[in-house]
């Protein structure tokens, strides 16, 4: 019943494009919405540019043909001033070496004494105050043990004084008691 007709209800096709609005490593949007063409700036820059930097290789140019001149000349003469030459180049090149390397090790000594140096300081302000604090804690037990000498030499005498001299306890406070006929001092 119900039969779809193409012909009298043609669809409309709407085309919707979407602008790519990607992000460059730089942060600025990319120019796909602006197909405008360059800024005048850009322009200013590219015509102020143009002339220094053809003047700049214009320079490169000759230089290099300076230098390939040259290079031909002096050829001939460094193959026959050759065993002379490359000794000195090998001497300047290894005093040269020794130059740097002696600066380095220098340097590398300067600087571990300068290290070391700080370092000490740094001890020495903290030095004292153990220095200190081990003489208070040596005090604090000299002190201890001499007390505690004390009191095991007044022990021992207590004990002694308790015992007579020929190991009778005074007072009967030992088993077996003082013998009599002996005396007793006191």
């Amino acid at each position: 019943m119900a039969t779809y007709d193409r012909d009298r209800h043609p669809q409309q096709v709407q085309v919707h494009t979407v602008h790519d609005q990607r992000i460059d490593r730089f942060g600025d949007r990319s120019h796909y919405q602006n197909q405008q063409g360059p800024s005048k700036s850009k322009v200013l820059a590219v015509m102020a540019l143009l002339p220094v930097g053809g003047a700049l290789l214009g320079l490169a140019g000759i230089t290099l043909v300076g230098t390939m001149i040259g290079l031909a000349v002096a050829t001939p003469l460094f193959v026959i001033f050759s065993p002379i030459l490359v000794p000195a180049v090998l001497m300047i090149g290894l005093a040269v070496a020794g130059f740097l390397t002696s600066g380095t090790f220098g340097l590398t000594g300067l600087s571990s004494l300068s290290y070391l140096v700080n370092s000490l300081r740094q001890i020495t302000g903290t030095v004292p105050e153990q220095v200190d604090s081990a003489k208070r804690r040596l005090q604090d037990l000299v002190e201890y043990t001499g007390q505690k000498t004390k009191d095991v030499g007044q022990t021992i005498q207590d004990k002694a004084h308790d015992i007579g001299p020929e190991g009778a306890v005074h007072a009967g406070s030992a088993v077996g008691g003082a013998k009599e006929g002996r005396g007793t001092k006191a």
